[in-house]
């Protein structure tokens, strides 16, 4: 494929593709998202991401062509921009040079989701570190869908996107805006849910026979944890026992946790 030149920062396409970066609503509203640098643009490329348009400089061609070449097979467009047009593309200090628009996948097909055994529920986690890093670990770990519900950030921000190293390209996601909304549902493809809560009182997830049936645990908010609506709409209350004198664990550290023990016990039929 030809690259068209752009050496304006003027650019109507660069000025389109720049806007992606900054709202949530932007990128719902077209459909697209921006995903910057070498290794991630190639990474979406290869998860089979549609890749609506790349955007490189000269320098990262030469520098980076292994991770540049499968990005420009799958792009529909592609465009060489001038070093000085870069940074309108980038949400880093020192960017890379490769920027590509991404169309967004539709994760809803109802058969990946009654394949799986394992899921993650994610109620109002809004720190996109914090997100990035529990898809990463999800993927990691082999739980492979996840369900969002309530006030969540955008999985298509740049810096979930770089936290989650690729992982949001391969993760099935589902949205919900409820809480007894989700637990339903999830009810009718044969899942348990379970709320995992800062009590000592509640069963310990080392107790939870994760290598028969199926599964759901739900994290909450970084500062609130789950809401009592989606305690009460799970079947069962979990913890992980602590013995130090935090209150709480972290949202990605609990969620690293509770992927690991629903991982560990199940086997190779999860």
């Amino acid at each position: 494929m030809e690259a068209e030149r752009i050496t304006s920062r003027k650019s109507p396409v660069v000025r389109d593709a720049a806007s992606l970066l900054q709202k949530a609503e932007k990128r719902s509203e077209a459909g697209l998202f921006m995903a910057e640098g070498a290794r991630l643009c190639a990474d979406a490329a290869r998860s089979g991401t549609a890749i609506a348009a790349c955007f490189y400089t000269e320098a990262a061609a030469e520098k980076y062509g292994e991770y540049l070449r499968p990005v420009l097979r799958a792009a529909e467009r592609a465009y060489c921009i001038a070093e000085h047009v870069a940074p309108l593309l980038s949400d880093t200090k020192h960017p890379q040079g490769i920027f590509c628009v991404c169309r967004m996948p539709d994760r809803a097909a109802g058969a990946a989701q009654e394949a799986q055994a394992r899921v993650l529920v994610l109620e109002n986690v809004q720190d996109p570190s914090n997100m990035g890093t529990i898809l990463r670990t999800a993927e990691a770990l082999g739980v492979l869908h996840i369900a969002l519900v309530g006030a969540c950030c955008d999985l298509y921000s740049p810096k979930v996107l770089r936290g989650s190293m690729g992982a949001v390209f391969r993760l099935g996601v589902e949205r919900y805006e409820a809480a007894p909304a989700c637990a339903e549902a999830l009810g009718r493809r044969g899942l348990t849910s379970l709320a995992a809560v800062p009590d000592a009182q509640a069963v310990p997830i080392t107790a939870i026979p994760f290598d028969a049936g199926r599964w759901a645990v739900w994290i909450g908010n970084e500062g609130n944890g789950l809401t009592p609506e989606a305690v009460q709409a799970c079947a069962k209350r979990v913890t992980i026992p602590m013995r130090g004198r935090a209150e709480s664990f972290n949202a990605s550290t609990a969620a690293a946790i509770v992927l690991w023990e629903m991982m560990r016990g199940a086997g190779e039929g999860a």
